[in-house]
């Protein structure tokens, strides 16, 4: 069966892919700065645009990426004002991203086939317009990632040394989370904001369990993260599954191997 026949798996699989690689390249970075839960904030918020699009009768894509973008502000904010206790941005924006999320459901009774699209992903809800908006909000960030590959590394390896450096590590800091709310908010289309944090932290794991130099990690995590998503719509699509958990299934099946293969050779 020649599932690219299909107009709308071919939607699926180039916004599947380009999220892939930005998930995964984001992610890095992520799990690096001991910002996993990162993911999960940004993607409640995401969904609560998705509400308020619903609500307000515009389209929910957009609403998810305004939201993230805000959600990105906002943590940075309760960042500088929990300077030693980091973490608790992310919570703050996870729990008040979810809150207002059901609130603004419930207001809107918005809890229909095109909701659970958002939350757990679909191949057929991906339009030729999504597809042209993640191409390029992907592209802006993949630049943007190669323009300050230096300034990100030195800042996740050593902050204070980086701004001792003349690095400006709010601004770039700020950016990073801006740029890691857009990538979260092209991947709800594709796996769902339920699930969208596993895509950008499960690739991000194996690589660091295999790679052996700092870029390596990156084309193991991109690796992992295009195959888990070219298998997961294509058994989605066979067996009528859910497509993003199957991504993030296979992508766990996958972290699993390798860490059983680590043992058994250690």
């Amino acid at each position: 069966m020649n599932i690219l026949a299909y107009d709308f798996m071919q939607r699926a699989f180039v916004a599947g892919i380009i999220t892939a690689i930005l998930a995964s390249t984001m992610g890095v970075f992520v799990v690096l700065r001991r910002m996993s839960l990162i993911g999960d904030s940004l993607s409640h918020a995401a969904l609560s645009g998705v509400a308020v699009g619903m609500l307000f009768g515009f389209y929910p894509f957009y609403g998810a990426l305004i939201f993230s973008a805000l959600a990105a502000f906002l943590i940075e904010i309760i960042r500088k004002a929990f300077d030693k206790y980091a973490e608790v941005a992310l919570a703050v924006v996870m729990s008040g991203g979810m809150g207002l999320a059901v609130v603004l459901i419930s207001i809107g009774k918005s809890f229909n086939a095109d909701l659970l699209s958002y939350l757990f992903g679909s191949l057929v809800a991906v339009t030729t317009a999504d597809v042209w908006l993640i191409s390029g909000v992907g592209l802006i960030i993949i630049v943007s990632l190669v323009f300050l590959s230096k300034e990100l590394f030195a800042i996740t390896f050593d902050e204070e040394s980086a701004r001792v450096s003349g690095i400006q590590v709010n601004a770039i800091n700020t950016y990073f989370t801006l740029m890691t709310a857009m990538a979260v908010a092209l991947a709800v289309r594709v796996v769902g904001t339920l699930l969208v944090s596993a895509l950008m932290v499960i690739p991000a794991a194996v690589s660091l369990q295999m790679a052996k130099s700092f870029k390596a990690t990156f084309g193991i995590a991109v690796g992992v993260s295009v195959l888990s998503v070219i298998s997961g719509l294509y058994l989605s699509f066979i067996f009528d599954l859910a497509p993003g958990g199957t991504i993030v299934l296979i992508a766990s099946s996958i972290l699993m191997v390798v860490i059983g293969a680590k043992r058994l050779q250690s």
